[in-house]
């Protein structure tokens, strides 16, 4: 058998894992599912946003001190190996992490052809194909050059996003806005809508915990990747339910729910002028979340390979590139067939769903990794109380989900 001697390379400093991370989360949610939560959500699209922070938090706490503990490629899977020791679980979860970044790459990239649709009309599959070949020759040119593109791209779609944060508030007269609009009465329907847009709007986090995919590639993993997930967390949120408020004040609900762009829209609605700006960085947004998740997935599939838990050929480093080539090209590929065969908000749906499955199984494994290591030195730790609410808020959630899909 040959063995592959190129390692991947520490070239991914804190502030260009923000970026990375704010890339995924701000890209992979707000320009493209913002419509859908409102439509779900309507008036409380707001409190939906902060209901899903609150339960993302307790799981990005357990991510920060995992990712400290062990900052290695395929995180979940080796996470689940420790906690656990089932090589079947650990394979397991490093599948459904891979598919659902897949699953999430796929509703981004139908994201992409909403926004590209208010320039130019081109056939799905033609652009679909045309924008994820693209991406996966960025992935493989290299860690560096990829997460510099990307936080070139995420720098786009945060002023994409001030913009319209600042119009909002220079066209909308918020002294004529009651605040009690926004605070929801104690009504177990409205409660139960406001969780399943909850359910969508916990797709628009999804990203933090992508981020200990590339550990090996990051320079001081053990200290930088709490920080970063933290930190990128913190921004997402605050940027969330102020788009959230000012889109919901902008455009009543139930329209806003159709839009392929409603952002887009969203800043015509206010300004009066043709969304060219906003439709442009609508699109590179969509791009650079797709980008991160090509490039997380590749790395997932690099990881289980070097663990032994896939074949070889995925943990091939190309010499050159320093990149995993195969698995980005297998990724890029799948991620082309469910783009094809899944409308948004299934996609999106189902990426949840996995999502909260894996949240709740990590949490269960700094649980168990807590009691018997209980305070190592050199790591950030947290009381064991974060990640028992954490699994909590994710049972609780999931079960809402699922009745209601009965």
């Amino acid at each position: 058998m040959r063995i592959n001697k190129f390692s991947l390379k520490r070239d991914v400093s804190l502030f260009l894992l923000i970026f990375y991370g704010l890339g995924n989360i701000l890209g992979a949610g707000i320009y493209v599912l913002i419509g859908k939560i409102s439509f779900i959500a309507g008036i409380y699209t707001p409190i939906s946003f902060l209901v899903a922070c609150i339960i993302v938090c307790f799981t990005a706490l357990t991510y920060a001190e995992l990712s400290s503990r062990m900052p290695v490629s395929a995180g979940e899977a080796v996470y689940a190996k420790e906690a656990f020791n089932s090589r079947f679980l650990s394979t397991t979860i490093g599948i459904m992490i891979a598919f659902s970044g897949i699953l999430s790459s796929a509703t981004i990239v139908h994201g992409f052809n909403g926004y590209l649709s208010k320039f130019i009309e081109i056939p799905h599959f033609i652009s679909s194909i045309s924008i994820i070949s693209i991406l996966c020759i960025i992935a493989i040119l290299g860690i560096s050059q990829s997460v510099k593109v990307a936080s070139l791209l995420t720098l786009i779609e945060i002023f994409g996003l001030l913009v319209v944060i600042y119009v909002g508030v220079d066209n909308i007269q918020f002294k004529d806005v009651k605040i009690d609009t926004f605070i929801p009465p104690l009504d177990i329907s409205i409660w139960h809508t406001i969780s399943l847009g909850a359910f969508l709007a916990f797709y628009a986090f999804i990203g933090f915990e992508d981020m200990v995919n590339i550990a090996e590639e990051v320079k001081e993993p053990s200290k930088t990747m709490p920080k970063a997930i933290i930190i990128s967390l913190i921004v997402s949120t605050l940027i969330y339910i102020s788009i959230a408020i000012i889109s919901i004040l902008t455009i009543k609900p139930e329209i806003l729910g159709i839009s392929a762009a409603p952002l887009a829209d969203v800043y015509q609605t206010l300004t009066h002028k043709e969304p060219v700006l906003l439709s442009f960085i609508g699109i590179f947004a969509v791009i650079n979340g797709a980008l991160i998740q090509i490039i997380m997935v590749s790395r997932i599939f690099y990881g289980m390979s070097k663990n032994k838990w896939m074949p070889d050929i995925f943990s091939n480093v190309n010499k050159k590139t320093r990149t995993p080539i195969f698995s980005t090209i297998v990724t890029s590929i799948i991620v082309l067939l469910f783009t094809l065969w899944l409308p948004i908000l299934t996609l999106a749906s189902l990426t949840s769903f996995l999502i909260f499955i894996i949240f709740t199984i990590m949490n269960l494994a700094l649980i168990k990794i807590k009691y018997e290591n209980p305070n190592p030195t050199g790591i950030i730790s947290y009381p064991i109380i974060i990640p028992i609410l954490g699994v909590c808020a994710n049972i609780v959630i999931l079960f809402i989900q699922i009745f209601s899909v009965i």
